[in-house]
């Protein structure tokens, strides 16, 4: 538990290969069912502090372990991230722990930014909330995701949660979620 930032709320991996990490987890682990969107809809991206007109195409696959959520990205073009940074860097692994937030995402940003840590990236998915990636120098494998929860990704979070709960472990470990379903990335 973080005395500013409340509990940590997800722990996300980069994956160059989604629809396997999916099954690993679910077969494997025993963790799902997987909330997948194979084409998020980005509308704001900005990298290290500048805007991007190439947005990155991403695919994200969410499920819950107990109360913590899982994300999967897998980025599907080249334009600047972060998700690629880790990928050159340190090959798939776990890239963040996320913080959500309904109502403090400016003073949480600012207080980040304050303690030296530098927003990677950041933006909007849809109409949802934003969210920003932190680094910071003194600890270059700490990187942090603040979440804004408004918009519905709040809600969308809760239901992947209780499916989580209510999942028999072999019913529907996968449920590919369209084009008018929510975007979270983050």
């Amino acid at each position: 538990m973080s005395l500013y930032f409340g509990g940590a709320r997800q722990v996300g991996f980069v994956v160059r290969d989604i629809e396997r990490a999916m099954a690993h987890w679910s077969r494997a682990l025993g963790v799902g069912p997987w909330f997948y969107k194979a084409a998020v809809g980005t509308t704001e991206f900005r990298y290290y502090g500048e805007p991007q007109t190439r947005l990155p195409d991403l695919s994200i696959a969410l499920a819950n372990s107990g109360d913590l959520q899982i994300e999967l990205i897998q980025q599907r073009n080249d334009a600047p991230s972060l998700y690629l940074d880790t990928l050159a860097r340190n090959g798939e692994c776990a890239q963040h722990i996320a913080y959500w937030t309904e109502d403090r995402y400016d003073a949480l940003h600012a207080r980040l930014l304050g303690s030296g840590y530098v927003e990677g990236h950041g933006g909007r998915m849809g109409m949802r909330g934003r969210f920003s990636y932190f680094v910071h120098p003194d600890l270059p494998s700490g990187m942090v995701e603040l979440s804004e929860t408004t918009g519905g990704k709040g809600d969308y979070f809760r239901q992947i949660a209780e499916a989580a709960r209510q999942w028999d472990g072999h019913t529907d470990p996968i449920r590919e979620m369209g084009a008018t379903a929510v975007s979270t990335a983050g």
